[in-house]
């Protein structure tokens, strides 16, 4: 009776050493700071789910985190440094905390005069420039993987402006990277720094004057129905750059084909989250009049007049002078 459990048990073993192992799924985490489910950055790592999930069949999953891990940027990118994020939104002014000033390059206002223009200097050798920068200077920790916008930024308040001077003494709720931070000084304005998740509750309750964002991302939050929320002036100073961002030697501890998945499927979120925000732009406008929202133009040349040398300044500072021209030219 030995005999022939001996050769069974030889058997199984021959199969367990024959089989092929199963390798366990790799499993991405991809957050942003948005919590509202309609906002264009989760439209974008939905698809970006989806499309790499569905290309790798299931041997790549994504978790996709709305502001559940963390509502502030600088939350999230050093989240993935530690390796608690596989792929995050980030906007240029918390990602100077990292000690890469040239990040900055895309912090600058009216640095691009519509969406086209930025489009040509993202996609072009201007982004492809920076994000060399910040992988070598980061020594791999951050790795651009796609260059996403959250609309075109404009100011919103208690009141109007109608002429600059109207900005003094105001209290705006801006992000606080160098170059931002000086050009409100510059307007009369007073930099004030309060967390995404909070700002609803300090426009309504008078801690801050003024803030300034896209017309999507503050109306999904009914910024513009709080007392110092509802007037809004189209200053257009930002067509903004978010970056997204992986930690580069996690990525390239991967298999060429885990790689080729996740490169192709981050380029069509990129497409779906660049059309979402440019298709809710008019849509989100025409909520915010529709909620009594009101809307004024105003001159952008003397705002404008301010922006300029701070860009060049900030351009010789870094001696990325030809990179600003590469920009500029881009518009033209």
């Amino acid at each position: 009776m030995k005999k022939p459990v001996v050769l069974l048990l030889a058997a199984v073993l021959a199969l367990v050493f024959v089989l092929p192992v199963q390798a366990a799924p790799l499993k991405l985490v991809a957050a942003h700071n948005q919590t509202s489910q309609e906002n264009p950055y989760q439209y974008g790592m939905l698809k970006f789910k989806e499309v790499v999930e569905k290309l790798s069949n299931g041997e790549i999953s994504v978790d996709v985190h709305a502001g559940t891990i963390g509502t502030n940027e600088d939350e999230l990118v050093e989240k993935l440094k530690l390796g608690a994020a596989d792929v995050v939104v980030a906007s240029p002014g918390f990602m100077t905390k990292i000690g890469i000033p040239e990040v900055d390059l895309f912090s600058l206002l009216y640095l691009f005069n519509s969406f086209d223009h930025w489009e040509k200097a993202v996609d072009g050798e201007a982004g492809q420039t920076l994000a060399k920068i910040i992988n070598e200077k980061s020594k791999n920790s951050f790795r651009i993987a796609a260059y996403w916008s959250a609309g075109v930024r404009n100011y919103y308040g208690k009141k109007p402006i109608n002429t600059m001077d109207d900005l003094k003494g105001m209290k705006i709720r801006t992000q606080m990277s160098g170059v931002v931070a000086d050009f409100w000084k510059q307007t009369g304005a007073i930099p004030t720094q309060v967390a995404w998740g909070e700002l609803y509750q300090a426009l309504q309750q008078g801690i801050v004057d003024c803030a300034e964002n896209d017309y999507t991302n503050f109306s999904l939050l009914d910024h513009h129905k709080t007392v110092n929320g509802k007037f809004i002036t189209e200053t257009e100073h930002d067509f903004t750059t978010r970056f997204v961002l992986m930690n580069g030697r996690k990525f390239d501890a991967l298999t060429d084909q885990q790689k080729e998945w996740i490169t192709e499927a981050l380029k069509q979120a990129t497409a779906e989250e660049r059309k979402i925000t440019y298709g809710m732009l008019s849509k989100s406008k025409e909520k915010v009049i529709a909620d009594g929202g009101t809307v004024n133009s105003i001159d952008k040349a003397p705002f404008i007049a301010i922006a300029v040398p701070i860009q060049d300044k900030l351009a010789e500072k870094l001696a990325i002078q030809d990179l600003v021209e590469k920009v500029r030219a881009a518009g033209k």
